[in-house]
């Protein structure tokens, strides 16, 4: 990555943006979380740590806006065996500091995150690191790319269905 360029985006503007992302995703407003993302923005959740190519390596999840899109309907899908129960979540997303990117206009916010979904009777914690690749848009950002490093991304994990 290249040197943090001067920007007028402070912690706390990002850092909301952030928290609201999150708040979304754990009332499952998937068409709004949808809608946070830039044109050709991606969603990429790779298998292993350190992993730098989503295309010749196998990931958990790389979805574009149309694979995204088909998920979040599946999820709402009434009838879809995988949401019976429906998965309730939680997360809180720590640790939000702006690192350095070597594409003009982008900003790289890097943060810590810890999901507790359940599924009753069960309960599971899933926990890693987020990197999102943002540009400015309007008051706001929008997602070009969502990072979602699982500290645990080899193990074994039954339906990852909702989103992290």
């Amino acid at each position: 990555m290249g040197v943090l360029e001067k920007t007028s985006v402070d912690l706390a503007q990002v850092s909301d943006f952030l928290f609201n992302e999150a708040a979304m995703l754990d009332a499952r407003d998937w068409l709004g979380w949808l809608d946070l993302f830039a044109d050709g923005g991606m969603y990429w959740v790779p298998l292993k740590p350190g992993q730098t190519d989503p295309i010749n390596n196998v990931s958990l999840f790389y979805e574009n806006a149309m694979m995204r899109e088909v998920r979040a309907h599946r999820l709402e899908e009434q009838r879809a065996w995988s949401q019976q129960p429906v998965v309730r979540t939680a997360r809180s997303v720590t640790n939000i500091r702006l690192a350095a990117s070597d594409r003009p206009g982008e900003i790289v916010v890097k943060s810590t995150f810890m999901l507790v979904e359940s599924r009753l009777p069960h309960q599971r914690i899933l926990a890693g690191q987020y990197c999102h690749r943002l540009i400015e848009s309007g008051d706001t950002f929008k997602i070009v790319e969502k990072r979602v490093d699982l500290i645990d991304s080899e193990g074994v994990h039954y339906n990852l269905e909702g989103f992290l």
